[in-house]
């Protein structure tokens, strides 16, 4: 009998079109149940319960993104020792080992979170850790003209002259 195989990159094709094919339906079938009410409600952005004023184009404080980086590189830190303790932590291969395996595993793990530890604090010493806005330094420019000169500039009011454009 001839039979007919997939190879290994068929079923992970079978298995990306059934997923996109899975997601499609999805989308298609809320599209046709969900009711359709525009409201200005509905409409507006939403931004963590505040009402948005102003344009989206800000800066953003860079500590938003230290600290970002640095809940990946802890949150990655977990997803690397639950694996670790499931398989290190096999009694048989530590009793195969007499022992060995386990304080090898122990010791590797120490390592590990080691450098992370030390990674943390040196973000700490160097203040990535402090969210408390520091002051500016505020540059000092030697003058002849007094403030009070600048102040009174500053307190001014100007008209804004309207001129005719003429055509040619």
């Amino acid at each position: 009998m001839n039979e007919l195989y997939l190879s290994d990159f068929g079923t992970i094709l079978l298995f990306l079109i059934g997923g996109a094919v899975f997601i499609m339906i999805g989308l298609l079938t809320a599209r046709f149940i969900r009711p359709a009410k525009p409201n200005p409600e509905k409409l507006a952005s939403y931004e963590c319960g505040e009402e948005s004023m102003g344009s989206s184009w800000v800066q953003f404080n860079p500590r938003f993104y230290v600290i970002a980086l640095i809940f990946i590189i802890f949150d990655v830190e977990l997803a690397f020792l639950f694996p670790w303790a499931v398989v290190f932590g096999q009694r048989s291969l530590i009793e195969e080992t007499n022992g060995l395996w386990g304080w090898f595993a122990l010791t590797e793990m120490f390592i590990f979170i080691g450098i992370l530890a030390l990674g943390l604090a040196y973000a700490w010493v160097k203040g990535h850790l402090d969210w408390v806005k520091q002051k500016p330094v505020i540059p000092r420019s030697i003058s002849k003209v007094p403030l009070s000169v600048y102040a009174k500039i500053n307190a001014q009011q100007y008209e804004i002259k309207k001129e005719k454009v003429e055509s040619l």
